[in-house]
């Protein structure tokens, strides 16, 4: 395992430690819950009704008097202003000054050479430990970003899809998917719910990723192949229905009708309220997920802005084609 995988495990077990610290037992302990293909063959009623969840879509944008819904101006969801950073260990600069605004209900593609700094903008936002921040400003629903610990980035509902997700030994599929969202319900004021309650509303998201339910008694993607990892990482998204996915290469490792899958389930998850970031170097992706805007990226910032005609003239000139990219 690289230093950095190394880094991201270590980072994400102890967000599932201080998750589970956090919350009430005996509900989201790692420990074995209830098993879901006990569930799955269960006498227990299939349809339950979810405690009160975050109000999502057009209806809910309506009744907040703001936003597109209502009439007015898409509001502002991720604003990034002259953002800087730098390898902690080397101080090396990969990020000289990255502009970027996305509004609730759009989707971005960010698009650039092996080395632009793509995914290095992608760890930067969720606060990954290898990076520093020296300048600039980040904003998500109006809080500085930077500010916050990863753990409290996503609680505050950013999600990212890392290019190589990582294994978690010892925790279910089930456990985990059960402890992140009510560690979400937690920081929005809502209840907590139980093995049996969870049940129906993740087994409808694994039917349309079309995933074998027994995926849920393994551990976190341990022994996945790259694809069922991809699948997986999805699934986490649709469960947490994050305001801002950040999608980093999910297109890798998949095979077209898997593509396809996932695609449709990201499609099926956005909403007026929410949005998409996603980066990739192939046009294939963006013909299943149709960005808002296409950003090509070179030498650690944004340097040009379009739409979907721009990734389709790069697919066919390549960089040459593109002003202002040499």
């Amino acid at each position: 395992m690289s230093p950095a995988a190394a880094a991201a495990a270590a980072a994400a077990a102890a967000a599932v430690a201080a998750a589970s610290s956090r919350l009430s037992p005996p509900h989201l302990r790692i420990s074995p819950s209830v098993s879901p293909s006990i569930l799955a063959s269960s006498s227990a009623p299939r349809r339950v009704r979810l405690p009160p969840g975050p109000r999502r879509g057009a209806a809910a944008a309506a009744a907040a008097g703001g936003g597109a819904a209502a009439g007015g101006p898409a509001r502002v969801l991720l604003e990034v202003r002259d953002l800087k950073a730098v390898v902690k260990e080397s101080g090396k600069e990969l990020l000289h000054g990255v502009d970027l605004t996305i509004n609730e209900g759009e989707v971005h593609a960010i698009m650039g050479r092996n080395g632009s700094g793509k995914s290095t903008l992608s760890k930067v936002l969720v606060g990954h430990p290898d990076y520093e921040v020296t300048g600039g400003t980040v904003l998500f629903k109006g809080e500085s970003l930077l500010e916050k610990e990863p753990e409290e980035r996503s609680l505050a509902g950013l999600f990212m899809s890392f290019q190589t997700p990582i294994e978690i030994p010892g925790v279910s599929n089930y456990d985990f998917l059960l402890m992140a969202l009510n560690a979400r319900r937690e920081k929005q004021g809502l209840p907590a719910l139980g093995p049996i309650e969870f049940y129906p509303y993740l087994s409808s998201k694994v039917t349309a990723l079309k995933m074998d339910p027994k995926f849920l008694d393994r551990n976190v993607n341990e022994g996945f192949s790259g694809g069922e990892k991809k699948r997986n990482e999805i699934l986490q998204l649709a469960v947490l229905e994050a305001d801002l996915a950040i999608l980093d290469e999910i297109d890798s490792g998949l095979d077209v009708d898997a593509l396809e899958d996932v695609a449709n389930t990201v499609n099926g998850l956005l909403k007026p309220g929410n949005s998409i970031l996603m980066i990739t170097h192939y046009q294939r992706l963006l013909d299943y997920i149709k960005p808002t805007f296409v950003h090509i990226m070179e030498e650690g910032k944004i340097v040009r802005t379009g739409d979907i005609s721009l990734a389709k003239q790069l697919e066919k000139g390549g960089y040459k084609a593109i002003s202002g990219v040499s």
